[in-house]
């Protein structure tokens, strides 16, 4: 039997949802930050910040930031670890990947920058201190692939780091549905012109796993003492995995 994925509220090939995702990115990546600051009326910011004090990233220590997008994540990692640390900057999408750097480069950051699939990563075993991957997780096609591969690039005692939208506490789901299929897609057409993708994240939203599903597949992969922190009443949420 062929093998379906989502995505959104389709069922695709795997090849098909790789390609709708790319071609998602390649779109949005121009107004990518003014988007998610309208979006999230700028907390996205205080999430990534959150992100890194849970990390207790220190001077010296290797971070890969997986999904890494226009290098927010990167950029702050950079300010914990110093002149002797190493972030690693890498996307699977070319265009995101270069907005990112050139971001950076504009902010006086000069990172090692990699374009790769978070399933199947270019780097040797344990080598990281910190692996993390921002609001990416849900467009990976086999995420227990890319999980797995998080474990194996850490040495023991690194962490896995996974910020991602979640699950709503139930009093605010409405307000929520009605925000993100009525609100963002006319936010999309009107500020990137493109009112598909926006819905595309919508949907994404809704079919990954809430918390308690991407903390048993965490734990599944081999990560320990898994922990997730909401944030927003679940509309985000943090998940944290050691490797011992």
């Amino acid at each position: 039997m062929e093998e379906h994925t989502r995505f959104g509220f389709e069922a695709v090939s795997p090849e098909e949802k790789t390609q709708r995702v790319r071609d998602v990115f390649d779109s949005v990546a121009g107004r990518y930050d003014l988007m998610n600051d309208l979006m999230s009326g700028g907390l996205h910011r205080l999430w990534k910040r959150f992100v890194i004090n849970i990390a207790q990233v220190r001077p010296g220590q290797r971070v890969l930031d997986l999904a890494g997008g226009t290098g927010d994540l990167a950029r702050l990692f950079a300010q914990r670890v110093g002149a002797l640390g190493t972030v690693v900057h890498t996307d699977i999408n070319g265009t995101m990947l270069t907005a990112g750097r050139d971001k950076l480069l504009d902010q006086g950051f000069v990172l090692p920058t990699v374009q790769c699939n978070a399933e199947a990563l270019p780097f040797a075993p344990r080598v990281f201190d910190v692996v993390a991957i921002a609001f990416g997780l849900r467009n990976v096609t086999h995420q227990g692939v890319a999980l797995a591969e998080m474990r194996r690039v850490l040495r023991p005692g690194g962490i896995a780091l996974v910020l991602e939208f979640s699950k709503v506490a139930a009093p605010l789901s409405l307000a929520y549905d009605w925000y993100s299929f009525k609100v963002l897609p006319r936010l999309g057409k009107l500020v990137v012109g493109d009112e598909a993708s926006y819905r595309y994240l919508a949907e994404s939203i809704r079919v990954h796993p809430d918390q308690e599903v991407l903390k048993a597949q965490m734990e599944h992969e081999g990560f320990d003492r898994v922990q997730y922190h909401n944030l927003m009443a679940g509309v985000v949420a943090l998940h944290a995995g050691w490797v011992y």
